[in-house]
């Protein structure tokens, strides 16, 4: 903190400010509110008569009911988002608070990036729906979902209970409804960058401005902070309902998104590909991981040591992320981006900086409009230094928009060290099974470890 009140004082301050304001007018407004009680349809109905639109059981199963902008909205959007932070969703001086969404929806404002500012230009959503719980189930098992609802009785009771102790992942009486609505986030933006792709080649792109987040979210419950796979549910929905039978997913969260890796480990059609930092939590994302069955090679887990920065990523995504994207072809692109490899993050020892960040937006960005007309969503996972969270999601935002960054306004390279590859070459510091990986031998992974034709 001290570092950022030295190098931006007044950026710094005026955010503090915001996001109290932003606290306090979303804590008052009956979507997000604290107090907000969650009764079955009567709340549906509240909303609907403001134009507001949710699921509805008569609908059927596997279907979700969202509001898609007009196709006129949707030509002149360059960047469209959804806003849910779950406000009801917290714990006191837990990294993943409340207070996360709201630091990015005043960074948004302070610097210019909000439709208040932009016009058309940049499009957020204010109706949408949750997620059905047959979404929901299409990742999670109905045990979990059923069980996960049946216990806010004893968080509404208790005010917070602990529903995994890995994490620990917590939950009020408000838990189950706004992670539905996250998910439900998710699914709408990828019908708004779906419906844009039909009549444009360069679509908007896609940010899912929600929490609680959720790639740790196994099928069978709850982990790290996370409840629902809001990325894989969105996977799912996008085979299922758009007919985009391959997804492509990237994770750059600091942490291995195991939930995801799990959900997919046996799937061809859809590859997961996650840079994380090697022995961080949760323990698993091996480079040896690579699916399972008919989904062997789908899986690509690249862990990176600690200390990487930018250097390594930028290598990564050129010489392992592209090529891996291309073999696949993909039909959307789907993105579980975590913020928590800065440098300024509290929970890893990654020093990715704004500009590492603002570099993945900017080539995602290009590499779904080179394989896949463009369509990408965004889907925050974590990030919990407020300053460098708001601001690295503000600077994917110009990359979205193909503006100049304004990193070095924020980062500060005097507290960066010397990265793993530059000493000695970047081969002489990727673990050892990662090696092999080359253009040269596509088909393995280091030790004999194959992988489908899709990669060779």
């Amino acid at each position: 903190m001290l570092l950022l009140q030295k190098t931006l004082p007044s950026f710094t301050g005026s955010l503090v400010l915001l996001v109290q304001h932003n606290v306090c007018k979303l804590k008052n407004h009956g979507r997000f509110g604290s107090d907000t009680k969650f009764s079955g349809d009567g709340y549906f109905r509240k909303h609907l008569k403001s134009g507001r639109r949710y699921f509805s059981k008569s609908r059927g199963p596997f279907v979700s009911c969202s509001l898609v902008p007009s196709t006129s909205e949707l030509s002149d959007a360059r960047v469209i988002y959804c806003v849910a932070p779950a406000m009801g969703h917290n714990q006191e001086s837990h990294p993943e608070s409340n207070f996360r969404v709201p630091a990015i929806v005043s960074a948004l404002e302070k610097m210019e990036l909000s439709p208040m500012f932009r016009g058309s230009e940049i499009l957020e959503l204010h109706s949408f729906s949750p997620a059905s719980v047959e979404d929901i189930a299409s990742v999670h098992t109905k045990a979990y979902v059923s069980g996960l609802e049946k216990s806010m009785d004893q968080a509404s009771q208790k005010g917070i209970i602990y529903i995994d102790g890995s994490g620990p992942t917590y939950a009020t009486a408000t838990t189950f409804q706004e992670s539905l609505l996250a998910a439900g986030a998710g699914i709408t933006l990828v019908d708004s960058v779906v419906a844009a792709s039909k009549s444009s080649q360069d679509p908007p792109m896609g940010f899912a401005l929600i929490r609680p987040p959720g790639h740790h979210a196994i099928p069978k419950g709850p982990m790290g902070f996370c409840v629902f796979g809001n990325v894989a549910i969105a996977a799912r929905y996008a085979q299922r309902v758009h007919g985009l039978k391959r997804v492509f997913i990237i994770d750059f969260d600091v942490h291995h998104g195991n939930g995801t890796n799990d959900a997919f480990y046996d799937d061809p059609d859809i590859f997961f590909l996650s840079t994380h930092q090697d022995g961080s939590y949760p323990g698993t994302g091996k480079i040896d991981e690579v699916g399972h069955g008919s989904g062997e090679g789908a899986t690509l887990n690249l862990p990176l040591p600690g200390g990487s920065g930018d250097i390594a990523m930028r290598t990564v995504f050129d010489e392992v992320i592209v090529p891996s994207a291309q073999r696949f072809k993909p039909d959307i692109i789907l993105v579980s981006a975590g913020y928590d490899g800065h440098v300024l993050d509290p929970l890893a020892s990654l020093q990715f900086t704004t500009g590492t960040y603002y570099m993945l937006a900017s080539n995602i960005k290009q590499l779904a409009k080179d394989l896949c007309g463009g369509r990408c969503v965004f889907f925050l996972e974590g990030g919990y230094n407020l300053s460098s969270l708001s601001y690295s999601v503000a600077d994917s935002f110009r990359a979205f928009l193909g503006e100049p960054s304004l990193a070095s306004e924020f980062d500060d390279p005097a507290i960066l060290y010397e990265e793993p590859s530059t000493k000695g070459g970047f081969h002489g510091w990727i673990p050892d099974l990662w090696t092999n990986v080359t253009e040269d031998c596509w088909g393995f992974i280091g030790n004999q470890i194959a992988l489908p034709s899709l990669l060779r």
